[in-house]
């Protein structure tokens, strides 16, 4: 027998078995991994409104708020939205939503882009992380808030007014530990009206004309904020101070003919903003004001100008739970003194309002919110050089989760 056969056959032989055992570990230590549409999750919601019950002025609109208010208002969709999400990478995660009813002019019911943006963390746990795209500008408590989880039917003036649509393009850094990104979860999971995870500090830069409009100058707005959610006992207080600064174009189609302004019809756009948030547990506040300087029409001059504007609000509520049914009463006051850039001829606002109302989730596929509002307000520009509204009305609302 040919000794070199004999040797090769006999280091098979002792060899083998490590081979095989080799072969399994390889075999079972690499599942395949799930291709990244399996790992997106799909959930929307939607709402119809009338607002008219009991109406006592139908010259008190607000445009900002809902296009139905006042006079030729009727049953309205308010929002329409299916939501994407997933984390298709260990460190990508991405949230795509769309809106079936949003408005182009006189038109209604126009699908458009709300948010479209992917987180990258940069540490294992994604604890660090950065966004890039379209989404929400970390600055407010309650614009960060999604409207499928607030209690009063529109965000309040002085806060909203900094960025129509609540968001804008850009690119912002966003850390948190871990244990406090799961409590941010879990108080919009369990229903306590959470902000969601916009991060313990945020700080980016976005174009500044507000959501789906480009970017109309070189100059980039800054924003920063810092918050943190402190647990007491069962209860979550969370204390937040954000800053954000640039320049705001008045564009071509947001002026009125013949009213003056600057030669470039840009203005310096600056807020600071503090923030404090308790969760209804069953007892909830939240309460946020905000001060700075942005362009205003003024009436006497005819003009566009840079000027102060401040103005918060408080919220408070109270959770009432019986068998599977959830009741939220809540009230809200507000004021502001200012201009809203993103309205025509960044029209002047002076506004104190009240509103009170009750949340009832029979089910978690459904709610009902009826609110009553009381309106004061002077909004004036170009074209109605003096108009100061007050009246109220009752408010319904019915929203679907899926």
């Amino acid at each position: 027998m040919n000794h070199r056969r004999v040797l090769s056959l006999s280091t098979l032989l002792l060899w083998s078995p490590l081979f095989a055992a080799v072969s399994a570990q390889t075999t079972t230590a690499r599942p395949a991994a799930a291709p990244w549409y399996e790992k997106i999750r799909i959930r929307g919601y939607s709402q119809v409104r009338y607002n008219r019950l009991l109406e006592t002025n139908r010259e008190l609109t607000c445009e900002q708020c809902d296009r139905s208010l006042g006079d030729n208002g009727g049953f309205f969709i308010r929002r329409a939205r299916i939501i994407f999400r997933g984390q298709v990478h260990p460190r990508v995660f991405i949230y795509l939503q769309p809106d079936f009813v949003s408005s182009a002019g006189t038109t209604g019911h126009v699908a458009q882009m709300r948010d479209w943006y992917a987180d990258v963390g940069i540490d294992a746990k994604n604890e660090f992380r950065i966004r890039f795209g379209q989404s929400k500008v970390p600055f407010s408590y309650e614009n960060l808030q999604s409207s499928q989880n607030r209690l009063p039917l529109d965000r309040a003036d002085p806060t909203n007014s900094a960025n129509s649509n609540e968001r804008d393009l850009g690119a912002y850094f966003m850390w948190a530990p871990k244990k406090i990104r799961d409590r941010f979860a879990s108080l919009v999971n369990d229903g306590y009206k959470g902000s969601g995870d916009y991060g313990v500090f945020a700080i980016g830069a976005y174009n500044g004309q507000t959501a789906n409009r480009p970017e109309a100058n070189n100059n980039q707005h800054v924003v920063a904020r810092v918050t943190y959610p402190f647990a007491v006992k069962t209860q979550v207080i969370e204390p937040s101070i954000a800053a954000d600064r640039g320049r705001y174009v008045v564009t071509s189609d947001q002026r009125s003919t013949g009213v003056k302004g600057r030669a470039d019809w840009s203005y310096a756009d600056q807020r600071v903003l503090g923030t404090i948030s308790i969760a209804p547990k069953p007892f909830g506040l939240l309460a946020e004001y905000n001060v700075g300087r942005g362009p205003e029409y003024n009436t006497a001059r005819d003009s566009i100008e840079t000027q102060s504007l401040h103005g918060g609000f408080v919220t408070a509520s109270y959770m009432v739970k019986r068998g599977s049914q959830l009741f939220l009463p809540f009230v809200r006051y507000q004021v502001y003194e200012g201009g809203k850039k993103h309205e025509r001829d960044a029209r002047s606002y002076s506004v104190n309002d009240v509103e009170a109302g009750v949340e009832w989730q029979p089910n978690p596929a459904f709610e009902l919110v009826t609110e009553w509002y009381h309106g004061d307000r002077r909004f004036e520009d170009k074209l109605k050089p003096r108009n100061e509204q007050r009246g109220s009305t009752l408010r319904i609302q019915a929203q679907f989760n899926f």
